[in-house]
């Protein structure tokens, strides 16, 4: 029964109150909103709230922790850790990372730290798909496998790291050439993935290269009336050419296949584009930066080779670096041969949960895990939900989210129970 005044339906004013208030009331939706309200933003992020607050949540679930400082005192990475019945074996490693990427608050419809609720169950806060929801979806798995009891064979490492979103510098990639993360003895590990936005849940099991490709042009400086030969501006005019008509070659592959995937193919942006010092001076020197991610199936030395050519075909005089230039990593085998594989693709049957994998298109601390030979799969456990990590109003379901730490309870199971 509802009351209908002026047209406005009470009923339904009521159950999404009661809705809302149900969210708000829930333990694990609280400690998730307490995380996103840290403001852990890049470029200069202070990690001791996040410290604090997972020290705080560590204890309150009876595991061990520890920080590590694998780079500098003021990029702390955090492992908590629960023993398993053997830890002898190899170990399980749930990784995240702790900061997030800049807002612009101007078009948010929700202030970005604040972690609202609205009446459809959407919490909007920077980090909700990226990656803060994973991180204490981990936790609250563990926190319910505890609570029922529940032991495991491997011991789980689960780790919080900095500046992922900054290549890991001084995250990941430094932590993994650390004593201490040897002796973490970790054999596979879980990495974050992305919304789907079917019914179908993404799995990652490779990653694409990730190259950062400066060129500098050099060309004919001189008065900006006269008409120069040889100019820089012209030879960018023939690179971004080249630079475009690759991507043309590589756009009408996912053109022409439905079954590939943005991570099937190799793509190239020009993100930067500097020169000059005044309207009427023709510049001696412009610079492009172009954002280059290499499938799986690239051969990087041959495609190296194609951009010098590239250079020399546009004018000459231009040179080419590298302000990033990972190395290739191998993907993870997803066949009987890997028996964390088989024990999360067990746990997603049991659960009747559709999966594709498929190869990350962007860059995730799954590569520096990959490179040392340690089996790893990127998952978030979104479906049905818009991509929106890095941007504007980026949020998850609140019954989403709760449904992703029971799916993570499944897994963390299996894959810790899985035998050698």
């Amino acid at each position: 029964m509802f009351i209908t005044l002026s047209g406005f339906n009470y009923n339904i004013l009521a159950t999404c109150e009661s809705e809302v208030d149900r969210w708000e009331k829930n333990d694990e939706i609280k400690i998730f909103r307490e995380y996103l309200r840290i403001p852990s933003v890049q470029p200069d992020v202070d990690y001791v709230p996040c410290v604090n607050f997972l020290k705080k949540l560590a204890g309150e679930i009876g595991l061990n922790f520890q920080v590590e400082y694998p780079s500098s005192r003021d990029r702390p990475t955090v492992v908590i850790s629960w023993i398993g019945k053997n830890p002898n074996l190899k170990t399980i490693m749930l990784n995240s990372h702790m900061d997030v990427v800049p807002v612009f608050e101007e078009f948010w419809t929700h202030k970005p730290f604040a972690a609202d609720i609205d009446s459809a169950g959407k919490i909007f806060a920077r980090g909700s798909q990226d990656m803060k929801n994973v991180g204490m979806q981990y936790l609250g798995a563990i926190r319910s496998l505890k609570n029922h009891n529940i032991t495991l064979k491997r011991t789980i490492h689960v780790i919080f790291v900095p500046d992922e979103e900054n290549f890991g510098p001084d995250g990941m990639r430094a932590l993994i050439t650390t004593d201490n993360f040897k002796n973490l003895n970790v054999g596979f590990t879980l990495d974050e993935g992305y919304a789907s936005q079917t019914d179908v849940f993404s799995v990652f099991y490779g990653q694409r290269t990730a190259w950062h490709v400066l060129f500098k042009v050099e060309g004919h400086p001189g008065h900006g009336s006269l008409l120069l030969k040889g100019t820089a501006s012209e030879k960018v005019r023939e690179l971004m050419d080249r630079i475009y008509d690759y991507r043309k070659k590589e756009e009408k592959k996912l053109e022409q296949n439905p079954d590939l995937m943005l991570g099937d193919v190799t793509t190239i942006n020009v993100s930067i584009i500097k020169g000059g010092k005044q309207g009427n001076v023709v510049p001696p020197l412009i610079e492009i930066t172009a954002d280059v991610r290499l499938a799986l199936c690239e051969d990087l030395e041959e495609f190296e080779k194609m951009l010098h050519k590239w250079t020399r075909d546009s004018g000459g005089n231009i040179t080419i670096e590298f302000p990033v230039k990972e190395v290739f990593s191998p993907p993870t085998k997803i066949d009987d041969s890997n028996i964390f594989w088989t024990a999360f693709k067990n746990a997603t049957d049991a659960m009747n949960l559709k999966i594709k994998p498929q190869v990350f298109p962007a860059g995730t601390d799954a590569s520096y895990i990959r490179s040392i030979g340690i089996p790893a799969l990127g998952f978030s456990p979104m479906i049905n939900t818009p991509v929106l990590l890095h941007d504007h109003d980026e949020y998850i379901q609140a019954d989403m989210y709760l449904r992703g730490i029971e799916i993570y309870e499944k897994i963390i199971e299996s894959v810790a129970n899985a035998e050698d």
